[in-house]
């Protein structure tokens, strides 16, 4: 490869001293306990996540050692081809349980384009702020941006998929506020929002409300009036803390079927992707739980780590961008799973069963290990 013509790609730019290996570590730890989890939780499973996993390290590899300023360069590219696959997700995508979020790759299972832009967007974004830094306390330049940036959120909320697009929304706010919006805009930010947010709150309870899918709004009702709805909405998250509390200290161990188990009774459903954390609970017990919850806690730190030390901008976001993305899912996941959320569809990361999410988590951490090779080249 002629160095002069492609000098970000070539390897030898690296010292490989500063690669990672800690961060590679908690990602394997963590995946393959999610082998062993899905395994227990429903049989069939294990062995596509296997091959996704073989698939994400090797993923993991390639991307760590592309400079990520070079995948900036083609942000605008990424950009349109994230509102193309979600334009084209909507017409031709499958239709499971009413929402239309996935491709179907046949023997392999499908694939959901979502989780991808989330990546895509994380780049995109965290180039926009480093291009516009100087202005981004303008309400000129917020504008913009979350005009921009509202169109793919847009996309996913007609899916529907409600949990993704406020996993979206969350991101804007924080690679926002890493980017170095002032305290005064976000203090003005709140004294509007919050009044929003309160009467939002207020109208989807009312009987007129168009904003949510009679499902979205069930989940929300259940959450707020658990007893009214114990058997029947919030049924699944009754049952999700009835197993992670019949764990006790230690669980009663993996691959239990026992009819006493509300895993072996089939009181929860899709076990192996939204409601993993209970299978964890029940048959790792609360060191099990513990385990699972500082693992995922140490990848997030560890990306806010990078995000730290390293010089620039633009990767200082995209770190922070990505430990927030799995920090986001995993908080929201867990809180489900315990009854602390509404109801929502969101995996647990490098845990539940999902190659779409695994591999768009391998892409993020591999641009994340780049980052940190950076430190050679300041």
């Amino acid at each position: 490869m002629n160095k002069t013509l492609y000098p970000r790609l070539h390897l030898l730019n690296y010292n490989l001293k500063h690669y990672d290996l800690r961060l590679v570590v908690l990602v394997a730890a963590a995946s393959i306990l999610g082998v062993f989890v899905i395994e227990s939780a429903a049989e069939g499973f294990a062995s596509r996540q296997i091959f996704g996993l073989i698939v994400g390290f090797a993923v993991l590899v390639i991307v760590s050692l592309i400079d990520f300023n070079f995948i900036l360069e083609f942000h605008w590219p990424m950009y349109i081809f994230g509102i193309l696959i979600l334009l084209a997700v909507l017409f031709f995508g499958v239709t499971v349980n009413n929402a239309r979020r996935w491709f179907s790759l046949g023997p392999l299972g499908n694939i959901q384009p979502s989780e991808f832009c989330k990546i895509i967007m994380i780049l995109f974004l965290a180039r926009l702020i480093a291009d516009h830094k100087e202005t981004i306390n303008r309400f000129r330049t917020l504008l913009w941006m979350g005009l921009l940036y509202m169109i793919p959120v847009f996309l996913i909320y007609k899916e529907p998929n409600m949990s993704t697009t406020l996993v979206y929304l969350f991101l804007f706010v924080i690679m926002i506020f890493v980017g170095g919006l002032s305290y005064k805009f976000i203090g003005r930010f709140l004294m509007c929002t919050v009044p929003v947010g309160a009467f939002l709150v207020w109208y989807i309870q009312q009987p007129f409300q168009i904003l949510l899918h009679g499902y979205q709004l069930n989940r929300i009702l259940a959450f707020l009036n658990p007893e009214d709805y114990q058997l029947t909405t919030a049924n699944q998250q009754y049952n999700s803390i009835m197993a992670i509390g019949s764990g006790m200290l230690t669980g009663k161990g993996l691959n239990n079927n026992t009819i006493t188990s509300v895993k072996g009774g089939n009181f929860i459903s899709e076990q192996q992707t939204d409601f993993i954390f209970s299978v964890i609970g029940e048959e790792l017990g609360f060191v099990g739980s513990c385990v699972t919850i500082l693992l995922l806690a140490f990848i997030v730190f560890e990306c806010f780590r990078v995000a730290r030390d390293t010089a620039s901008m633009t990767g200082r976001l995209i770190a922070s961008g990505i430990g927030a993305m799995i920090g986001i899912n995993t908080f929201v996941n867990i809180g489900v799973a315990m009854g602390l959320l509404p109801n929502t569809g969101l995996p647990l990361p490098f845990i539940s069963y999902g190659l779409s999410a695994l591999l768009s988590n391998m892409i993020g951490i591999g641009i994340v290990i780049n980052i940190g090779l950076q430190k050679s080249r300041r």
